[in-house]
């Protein structure tokens, strides 16, 4: 990868995710071959001051649609669970989303 932007796609914005705000837990639709690592160092490049504790990663594959009489697959992404520690600072951009 290239850039930390490379790696972090974008956030995932759902009602799921809105709760795990609480918890210190963010999702994040990421690169398809970004590891852990990569992972990591590009949330806490993009967000100074958090402190990444765990990163569960999960693959999910696109689903199968029809156009008419042709069938088409929607594309598969991958999603990052990022917990942080105790002690980190939430990230800012989830701030005022929680409940």
């Amino acid at each position: 990868m290239n850039t930390a932007y490379d790696v972090i796609i974008r956030p995932v914005l759902s009602e799921k995710s809105y709760a795990m705000i609480n918890d210190k837990r963010y999702v994040f639709i990421v690169h398809p071959d970004a590891n852990k690592v990569e992972i990591r160092q590009a949330i806490e490049t993009i967000y100074p001051g958090v402190a990444v504790e765990r990163i569960n990663t999960v693959h999910r594959l696109g689903k199968m649609k029809r156009y008419g009489r042709n069938l088409g697959r929607r594309p598969s992404s991958k999603k990052a669970y990022v917990t942080l520690r105790e002690d980190s600072k939430p990230i800012s951009d989830f701030e005022g989303m929680a409940q």
